[in-house]
């Protein structure tokens, strides 16, 4: 939010398990600032969060003006990271990070 209500502020966002809205609740969308987002925004989600499926999520993210991405993990929910995967996560998300925040014309 405060990135919305201060454009230039920073760069980029890297944004882990945004809650999109409360389990069980997908008609309370935290949304409403979505709209005024002119920075750059690297979404990274579970594909079972319960704070926003994927498809939510995508769908949420074409209400940004800036340029976003997802990088749906696998085999998680909103905790995103387990002692199985930490590592497999990590690296991604900083690889996935280093190419978003690296593109030309953002």
């Amino acid at each position: 939010m405060l990135a919305a209500a201060e454009p230039g502020l920073v760069e980029r966002l890297l944004l882990l398990s945004y809650p999109l809205h409360p389990p069980q609740r997908p008609g309370e969308l935290r949304t409403g600032h979505f709209p005024n987002l002119q920075t750059p925004a690297l979404f990274v989600s579970g594909v079972r969060d319960g704070f926003g499926s994927i498809a939510e999520i995508t769908a949420a993210l074409k209400l940004i003006p800036a340029r976003t991405e997802l990088l749906p993990i696998t085999g998680v929910g909103h905790e995103l990271m387990t002692k199985r995967n930490r590592e497999e996560v990590t690296r991604s998300v900083v690889e996935a990070f280093g190419a978003f925040a690296n593109q030309e014309g953002t």
